[in-house]
């Protein structure tokens, strides 16, 4: 697409002599798996009037553009670009980073650090420089310590640049609860704290089920009782789904582009949507120096207010277990 469509693509048609308004921009930087199903999952849902998708891979990123452009006419009104020119991504309004080494069956994601931190390293500083205004979403995994590098890069604000975290671990912990107890998964509201990896943790303290603290869930005669050792279990497979995606089918991209596009909605949106995003603590029940998830009001201004949500010995004990695991890979590479 012309670079004079793709400035049309970022206002509303107007009438003649009237002032044409602005409108939204998502730019995601990653044309492979995650990347590009973000994009389909961003027009599908109509979270934004323009979408681009910007990758080094020139013929692949520009046909992603135009696989997803010749179903428009099927989705909410929108304009989808692609370009290896980093201009694509001109004055986004939130710039979803998914660009990274591809994780491979028995790989951790801390495994993946050096080279996507590399990539950052170099990438992003041209990225502020053509959308300055934007909210930066880190998804490239260890997503924790990408976040981390990037604000210590690109010098913004702790509130503009963020990682993905545990949306995607806390929407599979909902989805086991749900099928466990039976109930829709929209009235189970429970959070995954803490490294998006392995030292992650579920906050079954101030967990619920449609007003019924988790822990006082009685079960039911087709579904037992949330017993430590169901808990466990679940918290388990949380841990582990990944794993089981990506040695079944090479790569997770469904759900977290899904979880994605629901982050890109409450920003653009100005939701003050709570997800367990990860950004930089700063004193959060002592912990600071170190980028993890925990319950985050998110909103236009990006990761706004974090929460202090009551956390039970274990759950304070696994989150500072978690946040000196980070700081040890981060120290690793020189954070």
């Amino acid at each position: 697409m012309s670079e004079s469509l793709a400035r049309d693509a970022a206002v509303d048609d107007a009438p003649a002599g009237t002032a044409r308004r602005r409108t939204t921009k998502v730019a995601v930087v990653g044309a492979g798996a995650v990347g590009s199903t973000m994009a389909y999952a961003a027009l599908m849902r109509g979270a934004a009037r323009t979408v681009a998708l910007y990758d080094i891979n020139k013929a692949k990123v520009e046909a992603e553009a135009l696989d997803l452009g010749h179903g428009i006419q099927f989705m909410p009104m929108a304009e989808v670009v692609g370009s290896d020119d980093i201009a694509v991504c001109a004055d986004a309004d939130v710039v979803m980073v998914t660009a990274g080494a591809k994780q491979k069956p028995g790989q951790t994601r801390i495994d993946l650090a050096e080279n996507t931190i590399a990539l950052v390293r170099s990438m992003l500083p041209s990225l502020v420089e053509v959308a300055p205004d934007a909210v930066f979403v880190m998804v490239t995994n260890p997503v924790d310590i990408v976040t981390y590098a990037a604000l210590k890069v690109s010098g913004l604000p702790p509130a503009r640049l963020f990682g993905s975290g545990t949306v995607l671990d806390s929407s599979r912990l909902r989805y086991l609860v749900a099928h466990h107890t039976g109930v829709a998964v929209q009235n189970v509201h429970a959070y995954i704290a803490g490294e998006h990896g392995d030292t992650e943790f579920p906050l079954w303290t101030s967990a619920s089920i449609g007003g019924v603290p988790l822990l006082e869930w009685r079960g039911s005669r087709s579904a037992g009782p949330l017993t430590p050792e169901v808990r466990e279990s679940m918290t388990r497979e949380v841990i582990d789904s990944a794993y089981r995606i990506i040695e079944g089918k090479g790569a997770t991209n469904y759900a977290v582009a899904l979880a994605g596009s629901r982050i890109i909605e409450a920003v653009l949106n100005d939701e003050r949507r709570v997800l367990p995003v990860s950004s930089l603590l700063e004193d959060y029940h002592g912990i600071g120096d170190v980028c993890l998830s925990v319950p985050t009001v998110v909103g236009r201004g990006g990761a706004q207010r974090l929460l202090e949500v009551p956390l039970s010995d274990g759950e304070l004990a696994s989150l500072r277990h978690s946040a000196d695991a980070l700081r040890t890979v981060a120290r690793r590479f020189g954070l």
